[in-house]
């Protein structure tokens, strides 16, 4: 990894920042919880920020056709997938896109689709446009947690009418293979669902995998589905309120056209630049981000393994998240509220991503070597 590109400050230096994840806890927690990098950003992205300042250029958000260009750049070198830049959209963040996606489609009551355990501002945002979930369980295996198709086909022939897909999928970082996503393509098309695949984390897959966007599926994808993405996640740029709206045929452009215009009004400049110059010129820095992700998480692999034999853990494909089931420790109802009291460590507790998951927690590894070891071994420490 190049110190040049991306490299982690000390401790004392991260716990400087302002972010939620330096802020929500007393300044002696380890933050481990927050799906944020602790990386320093891509050199390019901050000298563009630091001109914008330097030059008092802070005002709204205007034409910025920079962004579908990067985009669609992006999306052929790293996917081979032929964006149309016509039909990208800007909005103040993914969760944003997704809310009034829903109240541009639906109508109260609408029952949507989810598959826990799952980023749990899912269940927000589908609350928020007075909407109601309905889950369809991942289901587990020895290696990772999979889609379950015939579930899948049970919930759209029951009515639901829509899907909201987090891939690659929070908190396992499973890269959903073609032949999965589909087969569900098929089954929206069949009952009419609306797809929303969230694929915010999709530049950070780990190179020896594959990931398939929703749009560049098949016909079936196309026409019953819309992406939301954005650099936040994979370049470290949450703060600055910037995503994207993707379509790829004309009549899902057209049902979106719904969507109100004052999404790209209520996004950031600084953002929005920052997204363009992430998807054009940031290449060496992700790739770099990625290998210190793969080595955080072969990291953690083998302190589990060595430490934790018992606790069962998935490993990821791409991102940056953990999910291990703690079950066999014995720590009562909230094992990350036990290991916060205990060792002053934050981890996401499992029954945020879903009520069945009340034994899991959700471990961010894109940190030091040393805050991992700290992490597991602090764990360990209830198996002794």
């Amino acid at each position: 990894m190049s110190e040049e590109q991306v490299f982690l400050r000390p401790l004392s230096e991260l716990r400087q920042r302002h972010s939620s994840k330096w802020r929500r806890y007393a300044s002696d927690v380890l933050p481990m919880h927050v799906a944020e990098m602790d990386y320093e950003i891509a050199p390019s992205i901050k000298a563009l920020l630091t001109d914008f300042v330097q030059r008092s250029d802070l005002g709204y958000l205007g034409p910025i056709p920079e962004v579908a260009e990067a985009f669609v750049g992006f999306a052929k070198r790293h996917w081979n997938w032929d964006v149309d830049g016509k039909q990208i959209r800007i909005a103040t963040d993914v969760g944003v896109a997704a809310i009034e996606i829903f109240r541009a489609l639906s109508a109260p009551g609408d029952r949507v689709v989810v598959n826990s355990p799952v980023y749990s501002e899912f269940y927000s945002w589908i609350a928020e446009a007075k909407l109601q979930s309905l889950d369809v369980p991942l289901v587990a295996d020895f290696e990772t947690w999979r889609l379950d198709i015939a579930g899948m086909e049970r919930a759209f022939a029951s009515g639901a009418k829509f899907y909201l897909l987090c891939s690659p999928h929070n908190p396992m970082g499973r890269v959903h293979d073609a032949a999965e996503l589909g087969a569900i393509a098929e089954l929206a098309h069949k009952y009419g669902v609306t797809v929303i695949s969230d694929e915010i984390h999709a530049p950070l897959t780990y190179a020896d995998q594959k990931f398939v966007p929703w749009l560049d599926l098949n016909d079936a994808a196309r026409e019953t589905g819309v992406v939301i993405t954005a650099a936040s996640k994979s370049y470290n740029l949450a703060g600055l309120k910037a995503s994207i709206i993707i379509t790829q045929s004309a009549t899902m452009a057209g049902r979106i056209a719904a969507v109100p215009n004052a999404l790209h009004w209520r996004s950031g400049i600084l953002g929005g630049f920052a997204m363009a110059e992430a998807f054009s010129g940031c290449d060496v820095w992700l790739a770099q981000a990625v290998e210190a992700n793969r080595e955080g998480r072969d990291l953690l692999t083998r302190l589990v393994s060595d430490l934790l034999p018992q606790v069962p853990y998935w490993v990821a494909q791409g991102g940056y998240l953990a999910w291990l089931d703690l079950t066999a420790l014995n720590l009562g109802e909230n094992p990350a509220a036990r290991i916060l009291a205990d060792h002053k460590i934050s981890v996401v507790p499992g029954i945020d991503l879903g009520a069945e998951y009340g034994q899991y927690i959700r471990i961010n590894f894109a940190a030091s070597a040393e805050a991992i070891e700290q992490t597991v071994r602090a764990i360990a420490s209830y198996a002794s």
